[in-house]
């Protein structure tokens, strides 16, 4: 299980939406940017473009918004220029966390990241202390509905390729190769399913449970003050979230 999928569904129902999907496509955007600068303007030849783009209409980010984000990353119009770095780190009670960035500051970025790990119990630590403990995979996740044939869908899904298909309790979670993310990506589409998460990430080889409840406090403000920050793209950790977190 990837984790990640819960934790969406966490942060969805917490604070203003307009003000979460704000940030969202801030950082979408500046996703977007880079990968067109660096790739080209054409997603059919910029696998990196593509992904950020399915990634961002997977988030429900106005085309208007995706257009001027690949023109500001290909010239067409003035943009700020960012570059990507991650962090690596322990969150409380050794939780492993992995944070990747898209800063135009990187004093600023590290100053905050570093501030963020001292305030909830954590420790920032050297590249490549925890990033070893986690696979570069593809995610889809299907939000349930009447219409959906658990059975179907999971066949479907194997067929194709998947590595592991989990029932969660607002979904399913679909992992995939990031070789065969693209064809699963796009197979399931066609077949009418319909996706609120659809990207390549890093998920956890093995995860920890946290039994303190001070350290799940902490752990909950730690993820939540990094995701708050507009120069983090994304925190991945191997915290394995309780089922009941969500109350």
């Amino acid at each position: 299980m990837a984790g990640h999928s819960k934790w969406n569904n966490i942060k969805n129902k917490k604070g203003k939406e307009d003000t979460r999907r704000a940030k969202e496509f801030t950082k979408l955007g500046r996703y977007i940017m880079v990968a067109a600068r660096e790739g080209g303007a054409d997603p059919e030849y910029n696998p990196s473009l593509k992904a950020a783009i399915e990634k961002a209409k997977a988030s429900n980010m106005p085309n208007d918004n995706i257009e001027r984000a690949i023109k500001k990353g290909s010239g067409e119009l003035e943009g700020d220029s960012f570059e990507e770095i991650k962090y690596e780190g322990y969150g409380p009670g050794g939780i492993a966390v992995y944070v990747t960035c898209l800063t135009d500051n990187r004093n600023r970025t590290a100053s905050d990241i570093r501030h963020a790990f001292d305030k909830f119990g954590g420790n920032l630590g050297q590249s490549g202390c925890v990033s070893f403990m986690f696979d570069r995979k593809g995610l889809l996740f299907i939000e349930k509905n009447d219409s959906i044939d658990e059975d179907e869908l999971m066949l479907e899904a194997i067929d194709l390729g998947a590595e592991d298909i989990v029932n969660e309790k607002n979904g399913f979670e679909i992992v995939t190769d990031t070789e065969d993310f693209d064809r699963i990506r796009d197979s399931l589409n066609e077949s009418g399913y319909e996706f609120s998460i659809a990207e390549t990430l890093f998920i956890p080889q093995n995860t920890t449970k946290l039994n303190d409840d001070k350290d799940i406090k902490n752990m909950v403000k730690l993820i939540e003050t990094l995701e708050d920050n507009d120069d983090v793209q994304d925190v991945y950790h191997n915290w394995d979230i309780p089922f009941d977190i969500e109350e």
